[in-house]
C-alpha cells in the first residue's frame, strides 16, 4: 500500500451536487411550510374574522387581482434576481400581510394585500423555477429519467407544502375561541406566532444553493439591457398563449385557482361553520391539508410520464365532481354526528383533489416547456390567481349552489381539453417515433 495515498477519500465535486440537489429539494420544502402554515390559515379566516365591510374577503380578492397583474412580469423579475433571491424576496409580502392582520383596517390590510400580491408573483415563479432546475440537474448528473425525477421532487414538495393546512389550522384550533357575539379570542397571540414561523422559513431559504443552470447565476440586473428586458417580457407574456399546448391547459390552471378559492371561501363560510362554528374552521380544515399532503406524496410518486399524469389528474377531478355534486343535489345541514362527519368528509375530498393539481399541473408544465420554464411557471400563476380574484370578489354576492354551478361547468371544460391536450402530444410523440 501506498504510505502517500490519503486515508480519506474526499468526495468528487459530482457527488457533492449530486447531494445537494435534495438538500436543496429539502430546505425548499421546509420554508414554504412554515411560510405558508402561517399564511394558509390566515387566509382561511380571512372571511370569518375580518368581517366588516367584508374586509378579509375582499382584501383577497385585491390580493389576488395584484398577483395576476404582477404574474405578468414575475418571469423577467425572477429571470433578473435568479430564483434563490426571488424567493427570499417573496417571503417579505407574506409577512408583511400578517402583519396587518394584527391591526387589521383598510389602511393596512389593502397596502400589505397589494404588495402581497407582487410577493407572490415572484416567489411561485421562483419556485417553479428553481425546483424544475434541481430536478433536471439530478437526473443529469445520475444519469435518471428526467420525468421520474420531476414527478418525485414535485410530490415532495407539494406533500410538504400541503402539510401547511394541516398544521396551520391545529395551530388556530389551539388558540382560538369563540367569544360572546360571534367574536373571536386569540388572534393577536395566533397571528404573532404566525409571524415567527415565517421567519424561520425565510431564515432556511438563504441556505439553498444557487443553480448554475438557465435562469440562475451569471445573470445581473446590470447585465440585463432594457430592451432585451422588453422583448423577454413580451415573450414570456405572449408566445406562450400561441402554443396550442398552452391554451389547454389554462381551462385546467383555472379550475385548479376555482377549487382552491371555492375551499378558501365558499366552504369554509357556507358548509364548515354552520356545521362546526369558527372554531372548527380550523379542524375542517386540518383535515383538507392532511389529505392534500397525503395525496401529494403518493401522486408524485406515480408520476412518470404524460400517460400517468393523465391517469391520476382525471382520478382528482372524478373525486372532486363527486363533491360538487353532492353539493348541489343532496347536501343540507344536518344535526347531531353527521353534521360534523360530511363536511369533514368533504374536505378530505376535496383535499384529494387538490393535491392531485398541484403535483400534475406543476409536472405537466416543467415536462411540456424545458425552453421557457419561468415564462410557463409565470402563465400558471397568472391564470390561477385570476380565477382566485373571481371568486374571492364576488363571493360575498353569489350563494352557494350557484358558485357549485359554475365550478361544475369550469371542471367539465378543463377536463375535455386536457384530455384532448394528451391526445395531441400522443400523437406528436408517435409522428416524430416513426
Amino acid at each position: 500500500m501506498d504510505e502517500e495515498a490519503p486515508l480519506v477519500v474526499e468526495p468528487s465535486q459530482s457527488q457533492t451536487l449530486k447531494e445537494n440537489h435534495p438538500r436543496d429539494v429539502h430546505l425548499l420544502s421546509w420554508a414554504f411550510l412554515l411560510i405558508f402554515l402561517a399564511y394558509g390559515a390566515a387566509q382561511n379566516l380571512e372571511s370569518t374574522v375580518n368581517t366588516e365591510d367584508d374586509l378579509g374577503t375582499i382584501s383577497l380578492g385585491i390580493l389576488y387581482t395584484s398577483f395576476t397583474f404582477f404574474s405578468l412580469v414575475a418571469s423577467l423579475v425572477v429571470r433578473v434576481l435568479g430564483s434563490k433571491n426571488a424567493l427570499i424576496l417573496g417571503t417579505t409580502g407574506y409577512w408583511l400581510f400578517i402583519a396587518a392582520n394584527l391591526k387589521p383596517s383598510w389602511y393596512t390590510m389593502v397596502p400589505a394585500s397589494l404588495y402581497l400580491g407582487f410577493a407572490a408573483s415572484i416567489i411561485w415563479v421562483g419556485q417553479g423555477t428553481y425546483l424544475t432546475s434541481t430536478a433536471r440537474s439530478h437526473a443529469n448528473d445520475c444519469n435518471l429519467h428526467e420525468g421520474t425525477v420531476i414527478g418525485k421532487f414535485n410530490g415532495e414538495f407539494w406533500g410538504m407544502f400541503a402539510s401547511h393546512q394541516f398544521v396551520g389550522n391545529l395551530i388556530s384550533l389551539a388558540l382560538l375561541r369563540d367569544g360572546t357575539g360571534g367574536s373571536t379570542r386569540g388572534t393577536t397571540i395566533l397571528f404573532i406566532v404566525f409571524l415567527c414561523s415565517m421567519t424561520l422559513g425565510t431564515i432556511l431559504m438563504c441556505f439553498l444553493h444557487k443553480k448554475d443552470g438557465k435562469g440562475e447565476e451569471g445573470r445581473s440586473s446590470s447585465s440585463v439591457s432594457f430592451y432585451s428586458s422588453v422583448v423577454y417580457l413580451s415573450k414570456s407574456v405572449i408566445t406562450p398563449l400561441f402554443d396550442v399546448r398552452m391554451l389547454l391547459i389554462i381551462p385546467l390552471i383555472a379550475y385548479s385557482g376555482l377549487q382552491q378559492a371555492f375551499v378558501w371561501a365558499e366552504f369554509t363560510k357556507d358548509v364548515v361553520k354552520p356545521a362546526l362554528g369558527m372554531s372548527g374552521v380550523g379542524g375542517a380544515m386540518a383535515v383538507y391539508g392532511a389529505s392534500d399532503a397525503i395525496c401529494s406524496l403518493v401522486a408524485g410518486r406515480l408520476t412518470s410520464g404524460l400517460k400517468s399524469v393523465t391517469f391520476i389528474v382525471s382520478g382528482g377531478a372524478f373525486v372532486q365532481a363527486i363533491v360538487l355534486l353532492w353539493l348541489l343535489l343532496f347536501y343540507s345541514t344536518s344535526s347531531g354526528v353527521l353534521s360534523v362527519i360530511y363536511p369533514l368528509l368533504m374536505a378530505t375530498i376535496l383535499g384529494i383533489g387538490d393535491g392531485v393539481f398541484n403535483t400534475q399541473l406543476n409536472a405537466l408544465i416543467a415536462m411540456l416547456f424545458k425552453n421557457d420554464t419561468e415564462g410557463a411557471f409565470a402563465q400558471l400563476k397568472l391564470w390561477q390567481s385570476a380565477s382566485i380574484a373571481v371568486v374571492f370578489f364576488i363571493s360575498p354576492y353569489i350563494s352557494l349552489q350557484a358558485m357549485v354551478v359554475v365550478m361544475l361547468a369550469a371542471l367539465f371544460v378543463a377536463v375535455v381539453a386536457f384530455l384532448f391536450l394528451t391526445l395531441k402530444v400522443e400523437s406528436a410523440l408517435s409522428s416524430s417515433a416513426s
